[in-house]
């Protein structure tokens, strides 16, 4: 007679005698499939950072020479990063708040995630809502940005297509025809000062940008109706959790790349395009003996694969405890740099004919962030034939990675208020604090629609989640490895995966890892300089603003760890101290049937699990064929069996 647990693994796929793995978290949830982790995950890590950061940084620091160090903080920091944050949260089944069950003293870091988290989802989902309102305005015979002739333009506005026929008096003129079917002709002014019409439109239309950050001016309504829709979007792609949104991202993570793809076969077919090509790839190798351009890569890799961020933490505690996570952290880790090196070739290839047609160098035309997503590849839109598709395609590949990363942003605060408060109702009605989040998120994202809104979001950009993001990936390091002890933790990891961390892994770690973190944060503060947009210099009051927000992460470690020592049993401080920082009795799996070894709990299944000795198995193998169809074999998670002779087992 089969045994349901047999049947079951029979029916999914699993071989008679080998270890069951179709464990189900029915409270929490889990992934339909690892696919919808995986690419949940590319979703998450790929960002609007691997299209308007990782091109700039790279011509910035040397162009080709820049891959090298480039590459080697990836496998010394990124991927080593990632394998330990996917493991800490599936080993436990719980989102950035749960998992310091591990060290309680230490949960003030999962609140630090959550304050991180927080003002990343607000300022993030702003930015998508303006690659909202840019694909709606591109749904035109005619691109709003392509001349200078509008109400918002200046005298100083050039631009370089304009209508067959329209005189020009500015001098220095040179005229060339772009053959298609716009049938336009392209205008290359040589200007001691130019503002493009796509700059013009940016700062005068869409933004309506006021003169100072205090400045708040009014609500820009356009805009705010966008954000509106933004966070809508988000909300029903997460109304069931993972369940909905692991079928969204079959679309969301895996469409940029054929919008990449197309652009990229556009974008090398253009005239100029190689020249942008090899400025971008082009090796300076003098620049790779500079500190500065080792510190752009190792900042990159740790913040484009969104370390610390408690979303890798959250997106790994509903994978099965079972699945391969080191294998999932190579695959993402890798797929995320190879994105962001053939953005570079598509966003290049583009600029490079931007500068043929305009007559100057690639790095005249070339930005990064807001600059290049809103007006230099925009300008560069105007010039090709059909230009309005082209745009199109463009922002609907932003919106495409922005959502991808704001699922698990949102995903994460969610996760952790369920996880934390734990109650029946709340883990039953989790669409209503996923409702809730999505409010509260658009409410405080208001302010950033203003005309000063820019102002904000770029401070926030770089200062709510710079040097904090840091600390706290340093601090999970030092607690996982020394104070929980990384002998108990590479064991843990071991019970999961069926086999323990690869040394490279445990050798990073325990000791490359936290040094190169360090190298990061003293290489941040040393390269410090006030933020600045364009020509404006931010206040001094906003600076300090900006602080506070990159010290209200990190505050909340000391805060909780002082707060979790006064509540600790003991009657020294020391005493109170080691109390607190031993793991909860709660730590380890989340589910009985993994609870086993030292994680057995009296009366759970994991501790009346008996594991005989090969020979004593050898032994019963022999017995009687009629006590071999009594005995039932109950089938234990790490693949041992145990056997009963009372049919009730």
């Amino acid at each position: 007679m089969m045994s349901s647990k047999e049947a079951q693994s029979l029916k999914n796929g699993a071989v008679p005698g080998e270890p069951v793995k179709t464990d189900k978290n029915s409270r929490r949830g889990n992934w339909g499939n690892q696919i919808e982790f995986i690419l949940t995950s590319v979703g998450y890590a790929v960002g609007l950072g691997n299209v308007w950061r990782f091109p700039y940084l790279c011509y910035r620091n040397g162009g080709g020479a820049f891959m090298f160090p480039y590459f080697i903080m990836l496998v010394f920091c990124g991927i080593p990063l990632f394998f330990l944050e996917l493991s800490f949260g599936q080993f436990a089944s719980q989102g950035c708040l749960g998992v310091w069950r591990i060290s309680p003293m230490f949960k003030g870091v999962g609140y630090g995630m959550m304050v991180v988290s927080t003002y990343i989802g607000i300022y993030y989902n702003v930015v998508i809502c303006i690659a909202f309102y840019y694909f709606f305005s591109s749904m035109t015979n005619l691109l709003p940005w392509t001349y200078c002739n509008n109400p918002w333009n200046t005298p100083t506005c050039n631009g370089v297509v304009t209508p067959r026929g329209i005189n020009n008096t500015l001098a220095n003129v040179t005229r060339s025809l772009v053959t298609g079917a716009t049938e336009v002709a392209v205008e290359v002014v040589n200007k001691t000062k130019r503002t493009s019409p796509s700059e013009e439109y940016w700062k005068h239309y869409v933004l309506q940008i006021s003169d100072d950050i205090g400045n708040f001016g009014e609500v820009r309504l356009p805009i705010l109706g966008c954000l509106a829709v933004s966070w809508v979007v988000v909300f029903l792609c997460l109304i069931r959790g993972v369940k909905s949104s692991g079928k969204v991202v079959y679309f969301t993570a895996t469409f940029p790349y054929v919008v990449l793809t197309i652009l990229f076969i556009r974008g090398i077919t253009l005239e100029g395009a190689v020249t942008g090509i090899k400025y971008y790839l082009t090796p300076q190798w003098h620049k790779i003996l500079d500190a500065k351009v080792w510190g752009d890569a190792a900042s990159q890799i740790f913040y484009s694969l969104g370390c610390a961020w408690g979303g890798l933490i959250t997106m790994a505690s509903y994978n099965k405890f079972h699945n391969n996570c080191y294998r999932d952290s190579i695959i993402i880790s890798i797929t995320n740099c190879a994105t962001s090196v053939y953005a570079g070739f598509v966003i290049f290839s583009i600029l490079g004919f931007m500068a043929h047609h305009l007559n100057v160098d690639v790095s005249e035309v070339a930005d990064h962030g807001p600059g290049l997503a809103f007006v230099a590849y925009p300008e560069a839109l105007t010039l090709l034939p059909i230009s309005p598709l082209w745009s199109l395609l463009f922002f609907f590949m932003l919106i495409l990675l922005g959502l991808g990363t704001q699922f698990c942003l949102l995903e994460t605060l969610v996760t952790a208020i369920v996880d934390e408060i734990g109650t029946d109702w709340i883990v039953r009605n989790k669409t209503v604090v996923t409702g809730g989040v999505a409010i509260v998120g658009f409410l405080l994202g208001v302010p950033l629609t203003t005309q000063a809104g820019i102002y904000w979001l770029l401070l926030m950009d770089n200062y709510a989640a710079s040097f904090s993001l840091v600390i706290i990936s340093c601090i999970m390091c030092i607690c996982i490895m020394y104070v929980y002890g990384h002998k108990k933790y590479f064991k843990d990891v071991e019970m999961m995966l069926g086999f323990p961390p690869p040394i490279f892994f445990r050798v990073c770690w325990r000791f490359v890892s936290p040094i190169i973190i360090s190298f990061i944060l003293i290489f941040t503060v040393i390269q410090y300089k006030p933020i600045t947009y364009n020509d404006y210099v931010y206040p001094g009051w906003s600076l300090a603003i900006g602080f506070l927000m990159a010290m209200s992460s990190v505050i909340c470690i000391p805060i909780y760890a002082l707060y979790k020592i006064a509540k600790s049993e003991g009657t020294t401080f020391l005493e109170r101290l080691k109390n607190s920082c031993k793991p909860d009795v709660k730590w380890g799996p989340a589910l009985s049937e993994h609870r086993i070894g030292l994680y057995a709990t009296p009366g759970s299944e994991g501790e009346v699990e008996v594991r005989p000795l090969k020979e004593e198995l050898k032994e019963k193998e022999k017995e009687d064929e009629k006590r071999d169809e009594i005995s039932l074999t109950i089938q234990g998670s790490n693949g041992s069996t145990a056997h009963n002779t009372t049919p009730s087992a």
